[in-house]
């Protein structure tokens, strides 16, 4: 019994200091610390920086104005953690169900987020000062692109729970399956909410489930 227990003991020992598991996990946590980055530095700005105001003005403004490399980093890092999230998931997941597709989707929002923090949108809304109040008459070639960058970032993400979740409910997961399912619905829905004057705040707030949803599937796979 001894033996057993020490062999057992000894294997466990050995996988855990596999470089490659060990590296893997390393990815992972990029991908748990993604939304938290994200989340924490962007609602740090909203409520520090003078005249910001977020029920008017959408986080990507942020980028804008004296303080706007904070937000250009944001989106930047947490970008590169997402990729670093993405590569984890297709090492650990690989020869799995949804381990191509559910990673590729991460990926695609890692690139989103690069996409639009190294292209930043137009001066509108008010901000930063002296910008106009509504939306610029001209969109510039960078402000285009900064908005197909945030596109496939926070439009993949949704995508990505939809694949896990089917994949979940065929394998027996079914509360894994509900949780990704109802964190794809409630963008779905908070996004579709005919009121226009409120959308940059739901545009902040369709980031929670999905941020939270690839935080906790890293964190499930690190300890798996």
């Amino acid at each position: 019994m001894t033996t057993t227990a020490n062999e057992t003991s000894a294997r466990s020992a050995v996988a855990g200091a596999d470089p490659r598991r060990t590296t893997t996990r390393a990815l992972l946590a990029g991908g748990v610390l993604a939304g938290p980055l994200f989340g924490v530095v962007a609602a740090a700005q909203v409520l520090t920086r003078d005249g910001f105001d977020l029920s008017r003005q959408p986080l990507s403004l942020l980028a804008l104005g004296d303080l706007g490399w904070i937000q250009t980093a944001n989106f930047l890092l947490t970008g590169l953690l997402a990729l670093a999230g993405a590569v984890g998931l297709r090492r650990a997941l690989s020869g799995e169900p949804g381990g191509t597709w559910g990673p590729a989707l991460i990926a695609v929002h890692g690139l989103g987020l690069i996409i639009a923090g190294v292209l930043v949108s137009d001066p509108s809304m008010g901000w930063p000062a002296g910008a106009p109040e509504g939306t610029p008459d001209t969109v510039s070639w960078h402000a285009i692109g900064h908005g197909v960058g945030a596109g496939l970032a926070f439009g993949s993400l949704p995508i990505a729970c939809l694949v896990f979740a089917r994949t979940w409910w065929r394998d027996g997961q079914r509360l894994w399956a509900a949780l990704s399912l109802g964190c794809a619905l409630a963008v779905v829905v908070v996004l579709a909410w005919p009121d226009q004057d409120t959308l940059s705040v739901r545009m902040a707030l369709a980031c929670i489930p999905t941020f939270g949803w690839l935080t906790a599937l890293c964190a499930r796979l690190i300890t798996r």
